[in-house]
């Protein structure tokens, strides 16, 4: 090959590499950032053409749920959030209400609703049964080493914060949900989370009950 011609087939070639880069960048889908406003307004007003309810009815104003049973989602995580109405829209969480209304939220209203819902001030709840206060700061902090059950202030943070894209905030949370949350996971009703399920299974239903009204009460 003639020398003087090897420069040029090295300029066509990088020219080459620097127009395919354009085109596959130019090909990549954007991701769309969440938007707290309309994730504000789906949670408040639902969606009555695709038959969304407004998630307000069960899980409270700026999700400070009032109902026991339900859970509070204000202050809570978005990859949090996001998980776990992604499971409810699979086999991985079944739930008679949710299930039907994940499946009717798209990808981007579920991150609009988790980005709204994060940005919101959780309402602190409190430890109401102080015979088992003892018991249960002990589990939280410290775990059970004769079941091998682990501190959950490890994984959910000493004040109940949790740790963002990991694990979820259940500081303030009501204990009648965390309590019915901890025997769901412990029974294989719940299963989303092998972690939860392998920890629930060594705990006793007194236990359950204790260690719930503690973090009902952190914040």
């Amino acid at each position: 090959m003639n020398r003087a011609f090897v420069p040029f087939i090295k300029s066509l070639f990088a020219a080459v590499l620097v127009v395919s880069s354009v085109a596959n960048a130019a090909e990549e889908p954007k991701i769309a950032k969440a938007d707290p406003a309309k994730g504000e307004a789906l949670f408040a007003t639902g969606d009555a053409s695709r038959n969304i309810l407004a998630c307000v009815s069960c899980h409270g104003v700026a999700g400070n749920s009032t109902i026991v049973q339900n859970p509070k989602l204000a202050a809570q995580h978005e990859a949090y959030i996001v998980k776990q109405l992604g499971d409810f829209k699979g086999p991985q969480r079944n739930n008679p209400v949710m299930t039907a209304i994940a499946k009717s939220l798209s990808d981007e209203d579920i991150k609009n609703v988790a980005a709204y819902l994060n940005a919101q001030t959780l309402k602190a709840g409190a430890a109401k049964n102080k015979a088992t206060l003892e018991i249960g700061k002990k589990i939280y902090r410290a775990g059970i080493a004769e079941k091998n059950v682990p501190a959950c202030a490890g994984c959910h943070s000493p004040n109940g914060a949790g740790i963002p894209a990991q694990f979820a905030r259940i500081g303030g949370q009501h204990q009648d949900y965390m309590a019915a949350q901890l025997t769901n996971f412990r029974s294989g009703a719940r299963k989303n989370s092998p972690q939860m399920v392998t920890i629930a299974k060594r705990l006793s239903d007194d236990e359950i009950q204790a260690v719930a009204d503690y973090a009902a009460g952190l914040k």
